[in-house]
């Protein structure tokens, strides 16, 4: 018997972001009011109230800013993925986003590590992933 991963359930909401991970396009709300980006898709910014939400892309990148390691997932599809890291990302725009870091090892992991976002497909989906930017290959100059 196979386990299906659940995957993200997108809202009218939420729907630019899924597009947009389906391009692997990190992208964001902005608000000009406040001059803020704005993670998770919502319809008032959280400082100014402002509905005048754009999407734009970010630049995928970030800190580590917490993490655990996961050795007994809550879902049984999950489980073969023993041990992942579930991460918050401090992303360069402000927001803080909740993912994984894959691409290395889980003892690797640091708080402060800086990753660059990478899209892992799942389900029919793509979902924004993260890596130490320090395993990224360096584009030629």
């Amino acid at each position: 018997m196979t386990i299906t991963k659940p995957g993200p359930q997108a809202s009218p909401l939420s729907q630019p972001f899924w597009d947009g991970c389906r391009e692997r396009r990190l992208r964001l709300q902005y608000c000009p009011d406040s001059d803020q980006w704005v993670f998770y898709p919502r319809a008032l910014d959280p400082r100014s109230w402002s509905s005048d939400l754009q999407w734009r892309d970010a630049s995928g990148r970030g800190t580590v800013a917490s993490f655990i390691v996961v050795h007994k997932p809550g879902h049984p599809a999950f489980v073969e993925d023993t041990p992942y890291v579930v991460a918050l990302i401090d992303l360069q725009e402000g927001p803080r986003m909740l993912s994984n870091v894959v691409g290395c090892a889980p003892d690797k992991v640091r708080i402060g590590m800086a990753v660059r976002v990478y899209w892992v497909e799942q389900g029919g989906e793509v979902l924004p992933k993260f890596i130490p930017e320090e395993t990224v290959p360096k584009e030629k100059e």
